[in-house]
């Protein structure tokens, strides 16, 4: 067999450590402008944000895809 490395970016990372390297490079200012979600604007935290997004498909979806634009920033290249 072989071993495959997975050319997906969201491979093998959470939920929980998406929303915290995106709040920790946007801040929630930013990331309520960019997403525009209840959880990001109206007394955001990362627990609550992660109780919605896990139950809210479109929104997580949302999350992900700025989390794909974003690595790049985030891994400096």
């Amino acid at each position: 067999m072989e071993n495959k490395v997975s050319k997906d970016p969201l491979h093998g990372i959470t939920l929980q450590k998406i929303v915290e390297q995106l709040v920790q490079f946007y801040g929630f200012d930013t990331l309520g402008e960019l997403i525009k979600i209840k959880c990001f604007n109206e007394n955001p935290s990362v627990k609550s944000s992660l109780t919605f997004l896990r139950k809210t498909d479109w929104a997580r979806k949302k999350v992900e895809d700025l989390y794909v634009k974003t690595l790049p920033k985030l891994n400096g290249t």
